[in-house]
């Protein structure tokens, strides 16, 4: 067989495309996982929100910061989660950059709270945040240890979530 580059070993090749199928299996297992997200949180479903980290994991928002799955379920079923859930909402996020380094990842996106306006007339953008997620791969599938998001007020922090996403030296795959 041979390449671009000149003949190619039939092993090493195989073993090269067994990796970036991998790769692309995990990229789409961490995206399925995160945004699954959006939908569960505006539907209420707080077990399968907080069945997205591990046991242990930590949510750590600028309002506050949640450990483990039970207070990341609980996140969801009180109030004022309860009340943009009532009055209408969507949590929307944009595609993410990740990274894959075995079995850990990280993601980096935005994510935007929209609600529904008090009249009905239509929705106006809540907030706006920076999202840095930390995954690791159980026997369950991915599951993030530790989601991290910054309101984009101007902070350095928020532009310092935002910019861990790129490495010059990063090609997505470690």
């Amino acid at each position: 067989m041979t390449t671009s580059e000149g003949p190619v070993d039939g092993g090493s090749w195989m073993r090269s495309l067994e990796q970036r199928v991998r790769v692309l299996e995990d990229h789409n297992a961490i995206m399925r996982l995160m945004y699954s997200y959006g939908p569960s949180v505006d539907s209420g479903l707080a077990a399968v929100v907080a069945g997205l980290w591990t046991e242990d994991g930590v949510y750590d928002v600028d309002t506050g910061r949640m450990d483990g799955r039970h207070e990341i379920a609980n996140m969801v079923r009180t109030h004022p989660h309860q009340g943009f859930i009532q009055h209408g909402c969507g949590h929307v996020m944009s595609p993410a950059h990740i990274t894959v380094d075995g079995d850990t990842a990280v993601a980096v996106c935005h994510t935007q709270l929209i609600l529904r306006l008090p009249d009905g007339s239509g929705y106006q953008v809540s907030r706006v945040t920076a999202n840095r997620w930390e995954l690791i791969r159980t026997v369950d599938g991915w599951r993030v240890t530790s989601r991290t998001s910054r309101i984009l007020d101007g902070q350095e922090e928020s532009r310092a979530i935002l910019a861990s996403a790129f490495d010059p030296a990063d090609d997505g795959v470690r």
